[in-house]
């Protein structure tokens, strides 16, 4: 790198979304966040009128990403732009390109039971055979079985299935095509074939024409579309696709320099694996619930899905619709107060799965498995930052059993880190120590793709390189507070 330039990484969360300017100059990268914008369920009645639908709010969604275009166009003249987005959501398209509807939001309760209806018409081993992928009610292909199942007539009528960012990339280029690392989300892609999971789909009743081209990260998606570039009073932009789960991307942007490392990208889920050169589908990857979903450069992320800080968001919104309004810190601090390995929830059980009330939730759990119940919002908080850390550790040992290597450091990626008593305590229950950073790895990864695709950076190892030279890490080394050995041995039992 030679020259400096200019790249806009568009970032979008479950909770929240970012326009984040990165500027290379020659050796160094640095961030500005020129704009960031609410991110997050939206209900709707169902045709029934007596139930409702959780959505995504998709066109504030994209216009928030106009309006961050915009901003960024004016701060710097923009060699390219990549998006990324979570996993397993999606739109349909009419045959005119038309979106069909609001796209649905994961953790509505329309895929209840469609496990047990998928598992009726193949075998649970057959499907993870042909995706690799963790079973959870969320994926993708629930939701479409669950359109199966209902008799949908959008589906009937689809032409298009788009995950989230490739609908935004399809609107901002006019390109209908699905990106590798987002793909794999689904669990309808076939990681053996290297492509969609047709033979299965289709004993799913799911109709395959409306899956498109798969394209892999870094792909040169066009330019700006005129009808996008004329709406922000931009010129036209090379638009990329990175690696468009965010996860992908974050894990692009790990400053991994011991290679017996597992990486955690913590948010709203806690995403915790490591980068392996091809997908692990076996019996036992199979009974550790495991994923292989895609990475860059032809990688699979061997991980696990947990649910993560969405135990501590849900429990802030709903105190604060009780009139208690309290920062994450604040939280955090009434945390560090409270008493230490009191009692545990798994983050993972389907009580946490849906908004509500959390606190009660979380309460109705500790009294269920016959533990103390934790009371304030301290208690709470401190319960389901240790019960991340400890289920960290048990995804931890399923993974070295994988890998056949012992794993000697942690190092955990995104917004999560700023929390740094889960950082800490992540230190305590595994007995590793934890190196934390960057914060904005989701956006980085993004920015590095870019960079790769533009003939700018020569390969992810150099992308990673400039990670270093450029943001600094924290390390947490393991504390001997409390007994973590008897604590997990606690968690094993009520998380069966």
């Amino acid at each position: 790198m030679a020259h400096t330039f200019n790249l806009l990484a568009l970032d979008l969360g479950a909770e929240s979304g970012r326009a984040i300017l990165g500027q290379f100059d020659g050796g160094r990268l640095s961030l500005s966040e020129v704009h960031r914008f609410t991110n997050g369920p939206v209900s709707l009645p169902d045709s029934s009128g007596k139930g409702s639908r959780l959505h995504w709010d998709i066109l504030h969604l994209w216009s928030e990403i106009l309006h961050g275009l915009g901003l960024a166009s004016q701060h710097a003249a923009l060699a390219g732009m990549g998006l990324d987005t979570w996993g397993v959501d999606f739109g349909l398209l009419d045959k005119q390109g038309i979106l069909i509807g609001n796209p649905y939001h994961y953790r509505d309760d329309r895929t209840d039971g469609m496990m047990d209806e998928a598992f009726r018409r193949v075998p649970r081993e057959e499907i993870f055979a042909q995706t690799g992928i963790q079973f959870m009610q969320l994926n993708s292909l629930y939701q479409l079985l669950s359109m199966v199942v209902r008799q949908s007539t959008a589906l009937k009528n689809a032409h298009t299935f788009l995950t989230m960012p490739d609908l935004f990339n399809y609107w901002l280029t006019g390109r209908k095509v699905c990106e590798f690392t987002n793909a794999t989300t689904t669990q309808c892609y076939n990681p053996i074939r290297k492509d969609w999971a047709k033979p299965l789909l289709e004993r799913l009743g799911i109709p395959t024409r409306i899956f498109p081209e798969i394209v892999p990260p870094g792909t040169r998606l066009g330019p700006l579309s005129a009808a996008a570039a004329e709406a922000v009073g931009v010129a036209s932009i090379p638009v990329i696709a990175p690696a468009c789960h965010d996860t992908g991307s974050a894990v692009a942007a790990v400053p991994v320099q011991n290679p017996n490392h597992i990486w955690i990208s913590s948010g709203t889920w806690s995403l915790i694996g490591s980068t392996v050169t091809e997908p692990l589908i076996n019996p036992q990857s199979l009974d550790f619930n495991l994923t292989n979903e895609g990475g860059v450069n032809g990688t699979f992320r061997l991980l696990k899905n947990v649910t993560g800080l969405w135990l501590v968001q849900e429990c802030r919104r709903t105190w604060a619709l009780q009139g208690q309004e309290y920062s994450y810190d604040d939280l955090t601090s009434l945390a560090e107060k409270s008493a230490p390995l009191q009692s545990f929830v798994d983050p993972d059980a389907g009580d946490f799965l849906k908004p509500g009330d959390m606190p009660a939730r979380m309460r109705s759990f500790c009294a269920r498995t016959g533990q103390a119940v934790p009371e304030s919002q301290g208690a709470l908080v401190r319960c389901a930052l240790e019960s991340l850390a400890l289920k960290y550790r048990w995804v931890l040992e399923k993974l070295e059993v994988l890998l056949g290597r012992p794993v000697e450091v942690i190092h955990i990626v995104g917004g999560g880190t700023k929390n740094r008593l889960l950082n800490q305590l992540t230190a305590n229950a595994t007995g590793r120590p934890v190196i934390t950073g960057p914060v904005e790895a989701t956006a980085i990864g993004n920015l590095l793709m870019q960079g790769i695709a533009l003939g700018e950076i020569a390969s992810a190892d150099e992308g990673r390189e400039i990670v270093c030279r450029s943001f600094e890490v924290e390390t947490f080394e393991p504390g001997q507070e409390g007994d973590w050995d008897e604590a997990y041995s606690r968690f094993l039992e009520i998380a069966k």
